[in-house]
């Protein structure tokens, strides 16, 4: 296991135990936020994706900004 994972999998651990400890409900809901918790941050750069999406559409100005740095990033990629 790479460092990385091993930091990954101490953060996720350490979230756990927190969740399970400080969150005053029920245990099987303790179990359920103690496990599910990583999903947040996910739901979150989800949220963001589709807000980005819709800006393109609804403001063209975005949309021609967002092809602008598209065509950048592939001319400096060859």
């Amino acid at each position: 296991m790479t460092d990385t994972w091993a930091l990954l999998v101490a953060a996720y651990g350490c979230g756990v135990l927190v969740g399970l400890a400080r969150v005053d409900a029920k245990p099987g809901v303790r179990l359920g936020l103690a496990v599910l918790w990583p999903l947040g941050p996910l739901a979150f750069a989800a949220t963001l994706g589709v807000l980005l999406m819709a800006s393109v559409v609804a403001f063209p100005l975005v949309g021609a900004a967002v092809l602008l740095a598209a065509a950048a990033y592939s001319a400096c990629s060859l």
